[in-house]
């Protein structure tokens, strides 16, 4: 029997409380000796970063699912780098004759490299940077820690080290006014000696701007890594270097491939003479090989992407099995698995694997065919799972080692993503994925049509993949439709669809989204008076620019949004001080550009209400872009309500904040969409 129910207030199992606490953040996982270690976020502990492994020796048939893994970090230690603002892979573990495997990591709220054996407390090994007022944080931050074996068998660490002190001659400006930021490749002892004394770091590679991927040749002769310098963004253009080593540092290299146009991603040596790399030359992140009797080729030619955008440092995306294999992962829209191996005639032939994930976030492969991976699909749970590969029988079935849901739902209340192309008037496309309202044994009224959010991501160079994500599921088994919006910009269709955004940030995006949601109302599919939207970050500025700029939607959250650039260009943090370079055009000398696109230039056009969300500690989307625009939307006597949360930076990780925020944003849709959800407070909005 079926009831019928208006949509947006059908009773849900789904709550707010279990977004925040039954889900793991499940960071990519690592294979060190027998065992698998990998990190979860704790909401209940601030939304620390843990490091953990499982609780014994997993053999090649799997782990023992049933075993409860063990906590390796104790609190209150944060295993989580600040380079970037972003940070990335932040810890390693090196099994050794001792059997207990030696753990690195960067503590979150200091940025000081630390080690230690588990049961012990972890101990610091590199110094306290001296304070640097525009570091707004520590000065000496580290990223990327990399195993480097030297020529006597002794094992150091590398580290992507960001650096704001300005060495000897201390704080200063750059060339461009901004705050001297170095950023290099350097060796930590481990033997604690620079926790007091920094001049006992090594420096590896000169300086520049940002860097990434260092890779010594496995005779320890040559070291290869990335590099890039403002105004470009790591999937903008990329140099990819090969220097030899002399006595522990790069000596005089030269770019092998990549410039300012051309994206270079991850190189990893094959054997001592040649480089397997991922460049974007061809208009699609396709691999490459590079020797220095043959410089760099083209060894595979598809219209498939074979990396994606660096945003976190250590993202990586094929392991190398031999000098003429690697495991790589590939894809559009979704991403599988494939064995790429190299041929005599100079090219690749790819294998693919029949691999049920469609969103893969790290895989590891052991010799003796163990395979560890991290990532989700449209029935899983995002959840590190293992498998065993043979290359020449392919992949046996997954089993789940560790769920990112503990508390799964029944699927009866799970929605079914359905991806879709919607044409354009320039004969492009945009892509998208509708979850419509779902759950059985509900539906909404007749002749009714169910409200939809459009979702927009932020970046804006992402993607949002067709997987299985709990909060859409907590919209729409509440009777809400919700659209992700990969609109041009996004990432998985190749350099073409990421360069359309070029020069159009809150034009193309703006166009793109309101497309999409025209598409569904004239097929029927949503209430066109009840369209919402929403997004964090780059997704907040889209927001808000559908917002002042047409008039689609009835409302909209904007979580940690850009409100205005010229400020924002000051205010944000080094890595995406100059992105809008290329989203907008540069600095002044397109300043009319930055100030027609601002939302906060057209809040005058505005008659919607806005929900606000903000991180009270976030560098990267500061406070001040959320409170000029709720101080515009005030002036003008527009409904509002402005959230700022404590303890919080890019992005909300306490399990106090996850439900304030949740139940917030549903509580202001059913205000202004009408339609009244159950066991939720109700949010007061701020009607001037």
């Amino acid at each position: 029997m079926v009831t019928t129910l208006p949509y947006g207030s059908w009773p849900s199992p789904i709550t707010a409380e279990q977004l925040a606490t039954g889900g793991i953040r499940l960071g990519g996982p690592q294979l060190v000796g027998d065992a698998v270690w990998w990190t979860e976020g704790i909401a209940t502990e601030g939304g620390r970063q843990a490091i953990m492994r499982s609780a014994g020796d997993v053999g090649p048939e799997g782990p023992d699912a049933a075993a409860e893994p063990v906590t390796v970090l104790p609190g209150p230690f944060n295993a989580r780098s600040r380079v970037h603002e972003y940070g990335g892979a932040s810890w390693t573990a090196l099994p050794d004759a001792e059997g207990t495997p030696l753990v690195v990591f960067v503590n979150f709220e200091d940025q000081r490299v630390h080690a230690f054996r588990e049961g012990e407390r972890p101990r610091p090994l590199t110094p306290v940077g001296p304070e640097v007022d525009s570091a707004q944080g520590p000065s000496l931050r580290w990223a990327d820690p990399t195993a480097v074996t030297l020529e006597d068998g002794s094992t150091e660490i590398w580290w992507i080290c960001e650096d704001h002190t300005g060495g000897a001659e201390g704080p200063r400006a750059g060339a461009d006014g901004a705050p001297l930021i170095e950023r290099y490749v350097a060796a930590v002892p481990l033997d604690g000696s620079a926790a007091e004394d920094g001049s006992a770091i090594r420096r590896v590679t000169p300086a520049s701007r940002f860097v990434a991927h260092p890779r010594v040749s496995p005779d320890g002769a040559r070291v290869a890594w990335l590099s890039w310098e403002h105004p470009q963004m790591p999937w903008d253009g990329t140099e990819l270097h090969v220097a030899p080593l002399l006595a522990g540092s790069a000596g005089q290299g030269e770019v092998v491939l990549g410039d300012a146009e051309t994206s270079v991603m991850q190189p990893e040596w094959l054997d001592d003479e040649h480089l397997l790399a991922v460049c974007d030359a061809s208009g699609w992140w396709n691999p490459w090989v590079w020797s220095a009797d043959d410089g760099a080729r083209q060894v595979l030619e598809l219209d498939q992407e074979f990396a994606g955008p660096m945003w976190a440092l250590g993202t990586t995306w094929f392991q190398v099995l031999d000098a003429d294999t690697a495991l790589v992962q590939y894809g559009r829209a979704a991403v599988g698995l494939g064995i790429l191996r190299l041929t005599d005639a100079g090219g690749a032939e790819l294998t693919p694997l029949d691999c049920p994930l469609t969103e893969i976030t790290a895989a590891r492969l052991r010799s003796d065919g163990l395979l560890v991976l991290a990532g989700s699909s449209p029935t899983r749970f995002a959840a590190i799972s293992t498998a065993r590969l043979d290359p020449s029988a392919g992949l046996s079935s997954l089993t789940v080692l560790r769920s990112s849901r503990t508390d799964a739902p029944d699927p009866a209340v799970l929605p079914t993503g359905e991806s879709i192309e919607v044409p354009l008037p320039d004969g492009e496309m945009v892509h998208a994925i509708v979850h419509r309202p779902h759950q059985e044994g509900l539906a909404g009224r007749e002749g009714d049509l169910p409200p939809f959010i459009a979702r927009v991501h932020g970046g804006p160079t992402g993607h949002v993949p067709p997987v299985l994500h709990l909060p859409t599921a907590y919209y729409t088994s509440r009777g809400l439709g919700v659209v992700d919006v990969n609109y041009g910009g996004s990432t998985g269709y190749g350099r073409a669809y990421r360069n359309r955004l070029r020069g159009q940030w809150g034009v193309v995006d703006v166009e793109d989204t309101v497309a999409v949601m025209e598409h569904l109302v004239s097929e029927g599919i949503a209430d066109g008076d009840r369209l919402a939207i929403e997004g964090g970050s780059a997704g907040g500025w889209t927001t808000l620019a559908c917002l002042t700029r047409t008039d689609t939607f009835a409302a909209g959250a904007s979580s940690f949004g850009v409100a205005e650039l010229e400020r924002f260009r000051l205010d944000t943090h080094d890595f995406e001080s100059r992105y809008i370079d290329g989203l907008v055009g540069p600095y002044p000398e397109r300043r009319d550009l930055y100030v027609e696109r601002a939302p906060l230039s057209h809040v005058d056009e505005l008659e919607v209400p806005v929900l606000l969300l903000q991180g009270e500690e976030d560098r990267i989307v500061p406070p001040s872009q959320s409170e000029l625009f709720r101080d515009a939307l005030a002036a003008k006597g527009i409904p509002h309500a402005y959230l700022l949360f404590a303890g919080e930076q890019h992005g909300f990780r306490r399990a106090d904040s996850i439900i304030r925020a949740t139940e917030g944003t549903l509580s202001f849709y059913g205000q202004v969409l009408g339609f009244s959800p159950p066991c939720v407070p109700v949010l007061e909005l701020d009607r001037g």
